[in-house]
């Protein structure tokens, strides 16, 4: 197979830097739909290679906590992109060959197939196998004139067609169906941006959205007549009201230990003589001027800092990593160190690298952050954990893995 996909390769290569502006229309509309249909089918081969490689729990054996966390280091993609080809992948290798079928053949495109499966799916629940094998033929004839959002559509009437006797009651299955649909899709995504900001995307379910709303919309209106925000600027500082908020009353969980807080490191000179900017544990900068805002109502936590920013000293030796000494844990790694990994630092355990019980001590030399997942596979595997000449973790992987045993960096928390 390795070899076939690599001619493949070679031949879709050759094909785009083709001269396209040469091509008669009638041509170039037929080029674009053989392309079109290479994409299903190459998509088809993708989800055969994922359903195996989840089957075999490669992922694990190499150090991931699920297939999706490895598909997203190795292909680049988001973890709910991931999840959802994890379970297409899953559905169409478990009994619903037509689907599987079509998409190779390139008659379906990956959203389609993604749909006909749900729908058929809600259909063998409901009015058995043979329905849903008729379903899944009206689905895959209807998905030629019609795009995934139309079909989805009507596949909440489909047992009209194919078991009219119990439409009804399906179509109120359907919508079961859709709501555990809502929920399974729901996601929040936070992405760091080049410039430091976060842009935040996702998907509510209708009751988190009520939620949502409700908590916003009083913050949103104008301020006054002399408020130019625009709406979207409205919202926004809703919802940091909101958080704001949620951090006063002190009812949040706690944070590896401490009470749930933000944290801006800066220099105690700079921040007196006003100058200073500052940076969040999650790895943002803020300008002086927000730094000066936010510490008119926090507490100032000193911390020893090296010239390059390194946190040297944080107070006395320990067992437990808590307190400053966490913060101080926290403001370097920002979150699991394992490579790959994009747990916060709210999800993660302080690590030893040389054991306690070993004679190892409670200092930020002797310390990483890892999530509970990594945390486990560090202590049963033959990962080897130390700090780079730079005073950040790296991890040697075991031979088997990486003959070489070039030490890995986890790139998702910092920058360089």
């Amino acid at each position: 197979m390795v070899e076939e996909l690599a001619q493949a390769d070679d031949a879709v290569a050759a094909c785009v830097d083709a001269a396209t502006w040469a091509l008669p229309e009638h041509d170039l509309v037929a080029a674009l739909d053989a392309a079109h249909r290479l994409q299903q089918r190459l998509a088809a081969v993708t989800l055969t290679l994922i359903r195996e490689i989840d089957g075999r729990g490669t992922a694990r054996t190499q150090g991931a906590s699920s297939t999706s966390v490895w598909l997203r280091e190795r292909l680049r993609l988001t973890i709910p992109a991931a999840r959802r080809l994890i379970e297409l992948a899953t559905a169409l290798d478990s009994g619903i060959p037509g689907v599987r079928q079509a998409l190779a053949e390139g008659h379906i495109s990956l959203d389609q197939a993604r749909v006909i499966t749900d729908t058929a799916a809600t259909v063998q629940a409901t009015a058995g196998t043979e329905a849903a094998d008729k379903a899944i033929g009206v689905l895959t004839d209807w998905a030629s004139q019609f795009d995934p959002t139309q079909l989805r559509k009507l596949g909440t009437r489909i047992l009209d067609h194919v078991a009219p006797d119990i439409a009804d009651a399906a179509a109120q299955a359907a919508l079961d169906a859709e709501a555990r649909r809502a929920a399974r899709d729901r996601h929040l995504t936070l992405s760091e941006q080049t410039d430091g900001r976060i842009r935040l995307t996702g998907t509510l379910d209708a009751e988190a959205a009520g939620l949502f709303r409700a908590a916003i919309d009083p913050l949103t209106a104008p301020a006054g007549p002399d408020d130019s925000r625009s709406p979207g600027q409205r919202r926004h500082d809703a919802l940091a009201e909101v958080c704001q908020l949620a951090l006063r009353t002190g009812g949040l969980p706690d944070s590896g230990g401490d009470s749930a807080q933000i944290v801006v490191t800066t220099s105690y000179d700079g921040l007196t003589r006003q100058l200073s900017t500052g940076a969040l544990d999650i790895g943002l900068e803020l300008t002086a001027n927000t730094v000066r805002r936010l510490a008119c109502d926090a507490t100032i936590l000193p911390a020893v800092l090296g010239g390059t920013g390194q946190v040297l000293d944080v107070g006395r030796q320990r067992r437990l990593i808590t307190g400053p000494l966490r913060r101080a844990l926290v403001l370097r790694d920002r979150g699991c160190a394992f490579p790959g990994c994009d747990r916060p630092p709210r999800w993660c355990d302080a690590h030893h690298i040389r054991h306690w019980a070993d004679g190892g001590t409670t200092s930020l030399a002797n310390a990483v952050l890892l999530c509970g997942h990594h945390h486990r596979h560090v202590h049963q595997t033959d990962w080897v954990v130390q700090l780079g000449d730079d005073g950040h973790p790296e991890f040697i992987p075991p031979a088997w893995l990486d003959p070489e045993q070039l030490p890995r960096r986890n790139l998702y928390h910092r920058r360089t």
